[in-house]
């Protein structure tokens, strides 16, 4: 964290460009003291799978995984035959940021873009999609719907979206998968439990997202469907993601789920991205672009601000997405000092302008 004496955080990339919380440090080297079996049949990996029951308020399956990308996956793979399709929006992650991982992982399933508002899949475009072509062996078949949550444009699905998309999904026969690269984020943004936005919503499989949240090299996935645990074991090692130490994953998992941590982290990042907004909102030339809710914000930017801040050290994305308009994300490392100097630098540089 930041303090009074240090110089306010000037990067605003992702929120994965902040460090490892403190805690997470310590729970990796108390791991590092004594022996302990390999494979994730250690004591602390065995801690996680209770600790998640309880976040879930059920039993579940628990796959700890290096990135979010392997996550995502072999999650996707266990949900779709190499010859199915996994169905999302053009904006979604997994189509926008793997490179191709989910149709390695799956040994070439197809990606099929729904499109819809807000960065979400239109009911009832979606309802023709987990339809078409069924049954016809020259055509890839519907097999799993993937929702990004928060999705890549900053918005966060409703309960009653995800219900919705998840109720269109099992109808067909389908499985539901979600991306959940910032799902704590998404909670607080919601103000729900994981249980009301994951498996109480229809959600089958989660990617559960941490590493953006103050871990180092820890994610998961979790299965709401027994039925996958089989297939989820062997692909787990098979993708190389069962690891021989993984108590050290584990322990990062548990320290970042025990005594709130998770959702301390989230939501002072959530509020910091809303002070953030809220600052820029009044800037000369600013506009804040889309329905965000969570810790991840665009604008539109006057090129020669945008210039201007890159020049006084702010890092952050710009005319990725479409001229004009900046990305600037929030961690849980950001202060409400780092975000003040980010609006009193935009004020001041906009005026100069």
């Amino acid at each position: 964290m930041a303090t009074s004496t240090t110089a306010p955080l000037t990067g605003y990339l992702s929120d994965n460009a902040a460090g490892t919380a403190p805690e997470i440090l310590a729970a990796m080297a108390e791991a590092s003291t004594g022996l302990a079996a390999p494979y994730g049949n250690d004591p602390t990996s065995a801690r996680l799978t209770t600790l998640m029951a309880g976040v879930f308020e059920r039993p579940v399956d628990v796959f700890v995984v290096g990135t979010g990308s392997a996550a995502n996956g072999l999650a996707l793979a266990a949900c779709t035959p190499p010859w199915g399709s996994i169905l999302t929006h053009p904006d979604g992650h997994i189509t926008n940021d793997e490179a191709g991982a989910p149709e390695f992982f799956t040994d070439g399933a197809k990606i099929v873009l729904v499109d819809g508002p807000r960065s979400t899949m239109d009911p009832t475009a979606l309802r023709a999609a987990v339809v078409r072509r069924r049954g016809d062996v020259h055509s890839v078949q519907p097999s799993v719907v993937s929702l990004t949550q928060v999705t890549e444009t900053g918005s966060v699905h409703t309960l009653d979206e995800v219900r919705e998309v998840s109720t269109i999904a099992h109808d067909a026969g389908l499985r539901v998968h979600m991306d959940g690269a910032r799902f704590a984020n998404a909670l607080v943004a919601l103000e729900c439990t994981p249980a009301e936005m994951t498996w109480r919503a229809g959600v089958d499989i989660l990617s559960f997202g941490a590493t953006k949240n103050g871990t180092m090299t820890a994610e998961a996935i979790v299965s709401f469907d027994p039925s996958l645990s089989t297939e989820l074991a062997f692909r787990h090692k098979r993708g190389g993601q069962l690891t021989s130490k993984m108590r050290f994953q584990s322990a990062q998992l548990v320290a970042y789920l025990e005594n709130d941590l998770w959702m301390r982290h989230a939501r002072n990042a959530n509020a910091m991205a809303a002070r953030l907004r809220e600052g820029l909102r009044p800037v000369t030339g600013v506009e804040v672009v889309g329905d965000a809710s969570a810790n991840m914000s665009y604008f539109r930017f006057p090129a020669a601000l945008t210039q201007a801040l890159h020049d006084r050290g702010f890092t952050f994305y710009d005319d990725r997405w479409e001229p004009g308009v900046v990305r600037l994300v929030t961690s849980f490392a950001h202060t409400a000092r780092d975000v003040d100097a980010f609006v009193d630098a935009g004020r001041a540089l906009a005026i100069i302008d």
